[in-house]
């Protein structure tokens, strides 16, 4: 039975002694597993950083590579890419006395990113894994308007669904509503977590403590990431970096959002939690993507499963 004040996440946790906390969708995804990650040190796990990596990997020296498609990317790691938010965390890390080490996944399909997070768990002795999404767009199932931006969400739920041997696997997001950016309607997602709650695979939702240590050091490290990367803030962590410090409605962080209208508010601040299991079992086209080797595979397989859909879920009005 749940505790009344604990959020489940947590509880699901608590046995775990080694927990790998991973970006599932890529870019800055990983910063939203950061509070996370601090708060479960802070209750004496032991806690990895992972990240499906956009940045060039196959570039980095021979040295960093623990497995196929598995890169260890530390702060002093060198690197001709200036879009990098693996390094740019390892550096925030070791800049506040912490292990400073993100491990990197390469952007491949399902059955090479399977064996990486294998190769990642037996070597850290892993028994927890929690996917991150910034956004919400992989709660999606696929039959949906919008989809915002699925591949790499998929690859990686596909991957952990078909690992064994760990006490939890788990997904959590954070940043409700910033995926409206690229059309998903989020009164859907809702939808999808009200049919998560009926199988008990939706785990409930929990908000980032404004004033709490965990907050603030997430705060510093999405303004040193911004600090790093210039050209290309993270869209999805300046919004709830914004929503955190109690901004609302059309906030102005980066021009990349020019042209747009955003909507900032409280509910971006809160995470939301599934199991894998039952994310997995919702999802209508992830068996098609299991035996996928390249990332472009699996553009090709959603793209082919929804232009065999007789009708897509229309966008809803949230009424409220």
């Amino acid at each position: 039975m749940s505790a009344f004040f604990e959020p489940q996440l947590r509880t699901r946790l608590r046995a775990a002694e080694r927990i790998l906390i991973a970006g599932a969708g890529g870019g800055f995804d990983v910063y939203a597993g950061l509070p996370l990650a601090l708060a479960l040190r802070a209750a004496g796990h032991q806690v990895h950083l992972a990240n499906l990596s956009f940045s060039h990997l196959y570039g980095l020296p021979d040295e960093v590579w623990q497995a196929p498609d598995l890169a260890r990317i530390r702060s002093d790691t060198v690197t001709r890419d200036s879009y990098f938010p693996e390094l740019a965390l390892a550096r925030w890390l070791r800049l506040h006395g912490m292990p400073d080490t993100v491990w990197a996944f390469a952007s491949v399909g399902v059955q090479p990113l399977r064996a990486a997070y294998q190769a990642l768990i037996d070597h850290l002795g892993i028994d927890a894994v929690v996917l991150v999404d910034g956004g919400t767009d992989i709660l999606l199932r696929g039959d949906e308007a919008g989809l915002g931006t699925p591949e790499e969400d998929m690859a990686s739920l596909a991957a952990v669904a078909g690992l064994e041997g760990l006490t939890e696997r788990l997904v959590t997001c954070l940043g409700f509503g910033i995926d409206a950016y690229h059309g998903v309607n989020h009164a859907l997602v809702l939808e999808n977590l009200a049919a998560l709650t009926r199988t008990g695979d939706y785990l409930g939702a929990f908000s980032l403590p404004a004033d709490s240590r965990e907050s603030r050091l997430y705060l510093d490290a999405v303004a040193h990431a911004r600090q790093a990367t210039p050209d290309h803030p993270s869209i999805v962590q300046g919004s709830v970096a914004a929503a955190l410090r109690g901004e609302f409605g059309d906030v102005r962080f980066t021009a990349r959002t020019r042209g747009s209208e955003l909507f900032i508010n409280p509910l971006m601040t809160l995470y939301f939690t599934v199991t894998v299991s039952g994310l997995a079992a919702r999802n209508l086209y992830l068996d098609r993507l299991e035996q996928t080797v390249l990332m472009r595979q699996i553009s090709t397989r959603i793209e082919e499963f929804r232009d065999e859909l007789p009708r897509q879920r229309p966008p809803r009005a949230y009424p409220h």
